[in-house]
Formats: C-alpha cells, structure tokens, sequence
C-alpha cells in the first residue's frame, strides 16, 4: 500500500511539473555575478521545476545580454540561456516551460528588475507585486507574455 501511494504520488508529480520532455530537460545555463543571493533562489525554483542548470559566475552580466540582443532596461541580476532563447531576471519556470512549448519568433524573455513575490524574490510575510514576463522581440521590442500577481 505504501509502494503505491509513494508511485502514485512520484506520477502525480512528473504530470504536474509545467513542462514535459520526452528525454532529459534542456540544459539551462546561467549566468550571474558570485555575490547574488537572490538568483540562488531563482535557481533553486528552476531546479525543483525540473530544469538542469548550469551556473556560470562572471563579472558582469551585462556584456553576456549584450550579445544576446537583450536591452539594458530590461536586463536584470542574472541570464540564462535555454533551446535557443535567452531568458532574464526572475522568469517563472512555467513561463519558460511555455517558451520552450510554443517556440515563437523571439530573443526570449525578460522579467525585469527585481518584483517582490517572482521566483527568487520571496519575501518572509509573502509579499508580492504584480508583473509582467515580457516577449523580447528583436530590435528591443517587446509585449506581454504572461502577467502574475
């Protein structure tokens, strides 16, 4: 009886993880600065998501959105890069799970700044503000992917 609960309960998790890949998830790599703590939160949420990442520490991140075509205002503390898609700041892993999915004609996509509540962003009371995961468009442009809070 405990066999089966432990199986349907380890089931009802793969079903419910936001995204499915037949093999292992893509990798997803990272980077940031060493001294960041809140992307150890973002990916630490990317990690149970189900995501592989791969953390590489720089100086500064500016240069890495630079190349990805990623506009300084809306750049953030930290920049991955998965399947062909960069994304930045504090992203959602079902957003990215969505990206992956639906694979539209874009750079990727940004969250940014830093909003209380986004995954990496948690605050001990729960405090949370709305925001938006923007679509980066080429040339800098941009529109609303999802919208949380």
């Amino acid at each position: 009886m405990i066999l089966r609960r432990n199986l349907l309960a380890a089931a009802a998790a793969v079903l419910a993880a936001p995204q499915a890949w037949a093999a292992a998830p893509p990798l997803l790599t990272i980077y940031k600065t060493a001294s960041c703590g809140c992307c150890k939160g973002w990916i630490t949420t990317m990690t149970r998501a189900g995501y592989r990442p791969k953390v590489v520490n720089v100086e500064d991140v500016t240069p890495i959105g630079k190349r990805h075509g990623v506009p300084f205002e809306l750049s953030s503390c930290h920049i991955a890069t998965i399947g062909g898609y960069v994304t930045v700041g504090h992203v959602p892993p079902a957003d990215v799970g969505r990206l992956l999915k639906e694979r539209p004609k874009a750079l990727g996509i940004t969250v940014p700044g830093m909003p209380l509540g986004s995954p990496g962003m948690e605050t001990p009371d729960g405090r949370k503000v709305p925001y938006q995961t923007l679509l980066l468009l080429p040339g800098g442009k941009t529109r609303v992917f999802a919208r949380h809070g």
